[in-house]
């Protein structure tokens, strides 16, 4: 990685185009747009998402059919996904078939026409993906935290909306919100592949660089948390499922990278981590327990997941309680702090090994930092984490008045 850095070209409409070499055969493109479920208002719940839907229904050249055998009838793959903040439209092709990927991603984006007889048949496989989704208490407890963390801001939303609102959604309102939140400069098209960066940036000049130059105006409304709500619902499932977090620091804020291994060590995938040592290992109390945070551009969300049966939910609770409280009493020694370093960075290496999630990462940093790190320099940031800041985090965020807890009883 460190012999291929990055290449970096604004487009003079604001579009981004980030580069990063790949001696694979298999090229990964695609385009980040900086708008998500927190642009809604109430009526437009889970519009960005049906959006990422409905781009592949019809554009002014071409019928869903055409759109869904371009890239897949050559044994590539085209995908999207929403985010409360980020839309993104992306796929992996053989690098043969690159411009046939760019002026595809550039039709569905810009050319999309929203045929209402599309989007009618959209609604009914949306609103299956909300009944299915409610159905899984383990994933719908994290929506119902996040209510109950943000209130009525639209981060306390539902990224997918509710049946109601799919139902209203016309061609007419998804243009709309489209005119509203999508703007050049805050598009980002990230790309990891065997073929030259000039190249590319003349293919993505020849099908995005003639679109009209929009420049974003929004005022995004910052959201007011509620702390220390406690919530307790019963549900007819075996087992029982808590949340418990509070509000963190936005992807701006100097102590993110603290926080993110302080997390990492608390309850991070690893099974190393001292939630999974402490209660799941030792005790036997829980399926899945872990630790997550989500950082925003104004805000950030720290969560604790446990599922347990019924039984061990107020044994696990006082145990999480207890693993929090330790970080917060003293200065972690150096010898443990250099170990989970190191982890990260190896997490990070892996994470990076997959040109799929490189492309993405590289994406999305160029869109909300406006530059890109190596992993070189993020290692020397992780270097330069001290015990001191670990504790400062800790004593901030894990205060026992600021968490809020919602069961599944």
């Amino acid at each position: 990685m460190e012999q291929t850095p990055y290449s970096i070209q604004t487009l003079r409409n604001g579009i981004r185009i980030i580069h990063r070499y790949s001696s694979s055969p298999v090229s990964h493109c695609g385009i980040i747009i900086n708008a998500g479920s927190r642009d809604e208002t109430l009526e437009e719940n889970g519009i960005a998402h049906f959006i990422e839907h409905c781009v592949f229904k019809g554009t002014t050249k071409r019928k869903a059919f055409q759109i869904l055998n371009r890239i897949d009838g050559v044994g590539g793959e085209l995908n999207a996904f929403t985010t409360k903040e980020e839309t993104c439209v992306y796929g992996c092709f053989l690098d043969i078939y690159n411009e046939r990927f760019v002026e595809l991603l550039s039709d569905i984006v810009f050319e999309s026409i929203f045929p209402e007889k599309e989007i009618n048949k959209e609604k009914v496989v949306v609103i299956d993906e909300i009944n299915s989704y409610e159905d899984t208490p383990s994933e719908l407890i994290y929506d119902e935290f996040e209510k109950q963390l943000f209130g009525n801001h639209a981060f306390g939303r539902l990224i997918l909306g509710t049946p109601e609102n799919v139902n209203n959604f016309t061609s007419e309102k998804i243009k709309s919100f489209i005119n509203n939140n999508y703007f050049t400069d805050q598009m980002v098209v990230s790309i990891v592949s065997s073929t030259s960066a000039d190249k590319w940036f003349k293919l993505c000049e020849k099908y995005f660089g003639s679109k009209p130059t929009k420049k974003d105006n929004r005022q995004r409304q910052k959201a007011q948390i509620q702390y220390g709500v406690k919530n307790i619902y019963n549900r007819d499932t075996y087992q029982s499922h808590a949340v418990i977090g509070t509000s963190a620091y936005s992807f701006k804020d100097e102590k993110k990278a603290a926080f993110t291994l302080l997390n990492n060590m608390l309850g991070g995938y690893a099974m190393n981590s001292y939630l999974n040592m402490h209660i799941r290992e030792k005790y036997g109390f829980t399926y899945t327990i872990e630790s997550n945070y989500t950082a925003y551009s104004d805000v950030g969300v720290f969560s604790i997941y446990a599922g347990t049966d019924k039984k061990y939910m107020d044994k696990t609770i006082k145990l999480i309680n207890k693993e929090l409280d330790y970080f917060t009493q003293e200065q972690l020694p150096e010898k443990t702090l250099r170990k989970f370093k190191q982890q990260m960075k190896g997490q990070l290496a892996i994470s990076c090994d997959s040109n799929q999630n490189e492309m993405l990462s590289i994406g999305k940093m160029l869109l909300n930092y406006g530059k890109v790190d190596t992993l070189s320099n993020t290692y020397a940031m992780i270097d330069e984490i001290t015990s001191e800041q670990i504790l400062n985090c800790a004593q901030e965020i894990f205060k026992l008045e600021k968490l809020s807890t919602i069961q599944y009883l």
